[in-house]
């Protein structure tokens, strides 16, 4: 890999502010313009194929290790419905939402109370500026938290989506939630 990396270096020396980043640290996502750059140069195949943003062979495990990318490429399009319900099956919990047009992934909770509903958003703040990708965030009443997330930018669902609802899903948050009654 150290090989590849100056090989491709030295290749890219002669284009005008070429950035030195690597083709392979995109987090799976091979639709970058270096990782298509590298490809039409230097012959480097592609890694996996992708359609619209996302990966067709994420799993549950992929989706939590994966980091969020930046959406503003205007070749980033909103996913079909028949391919999130195919990702949806990995973030167990969330729902797909169509509101006006746009798909969106929704999940509720039942907090303790309503200071509990605001440590849950601290916690899924924290996690959304680590990926750079925001949730909405609502708490209704004083203890029904729920969480819309999509794609602003392409009006519609990408990977980043299930990405950030995947690591929503790893929080710790049973002490904050209400107990279901005893049925």
């Amino acid at each position: 890999m150290a090989m590849m990396n100056r090989v491709l270096h030295s290749r890219f020396l002669f284009l005008p502010k070429a950035p030195l980043v690597s083709p392979f640290l995109s987090h799976g996502r091979s639709d970058c313009w270096i990782s298509k750059l590298c490809q039409a140069r230097v012959r480097v195949p592609p890694i996996r194929r992708f359609s619209y943003g996302f990966s067709s062979s994420s799993t549950s495990q992929d989706l939590t290790s994966k980091k969020c990318v930046p959406c503003d490429s205007k070749d980033v399009r909103p996913m079909s419905e028949q391919s999130a319900n195919e990702l949806l099956a990995q973030v167990q919990g969330w729902n797909l939402l169509s509101e006006d047009g746009v798909m969106k992934l929704h999940r509720s909770w039942k907090v303790k109370s309503f200071t509990k509903g605001l440590e849950l958003f601290q916690l899924v703040a924290d996690v959304a500026e680590a990926e750079g990708h925001h949730p909405d965030l609502h708490l209704v009443g004083w203890n029904n938290v729920k969480i819309d997330i999509w794609t602003h930018s392409v009006g519609g669902l990408t990977e980043n989506d299930f990405i950030l609802a995947a690591k929503i899903n790893s929080l710790h948050v049973e002490h904050l939630l209400r107990r279901k009654a005893a049925a």
